[in-house]
């Protein structure tokens, strides 16, 4: 193996532990809105507010990470291909991200309004589409280990 390979393995070796981060993140995050949702009605949501604080800064931290390394791999390797699938993994996380908040709100929406079923029917939809982001990115992550094997 080239030094330069050895190099691109091991920025990579880096994005797929920066991933287990961020689907240990995203555990913490779905088991603090959990909790949250069982003080209904009368919901923590000071405590709530300050979990998503630190939990923010936590995907912050790692969507950096990621971000460093598809630019050094974009410029420094001059391996586009690998910072695009990287690029594109970020965009399908962003989604994903954004999807589970409107989620979380949708779940509270339909426990503070159960008398209007057409609520449950949002949460349905919003889980599909999450479904579907996560396939995604699955996808890209499944490229990711592919190409770590060439290497």
């Amino acid at each position: 193996m080239s030094e330069m390979n050895g190099n691109i393995l091991s920025l990579l070796k880096q994005c797929c532990s920066l991933q287990e981060e961020r689907a240990h993140t995203y555990h913490l995050f779905q088991e603090a809105h959990k909790i949250y949702l069982k003080t209904a009605p009368q919901y923590d949501f000071v405590r709530f507010r300050q979990l998503v604080h630190e939990i923010t800064q936590e995907f912050k931290r790692i969507s950096e990470g990621m971000i460093s390394i598809e630019q050094r791999l974009r410029t420094e390797f001059k391996s586009s291909h690998l910072a695009d699938i990287l690029s594109q993994l970020q965009e399908e996380e962003k989604t994903k991200l954004e999807l589970t908040a409107k989620l979380q709100l949708a779940k509270q929406s339909v426990i503070d309004h159960p008398e209007e079923p057409e609520r449950q029917a949002v949460v349905i939809d919003l889980k599909q589409r999450l479904g579907d982001v996560v396939i995604k990115i699955n996808e890209y992550l499944e490229e990711l280990r592919y190409q770590m094997q060439e290497l």
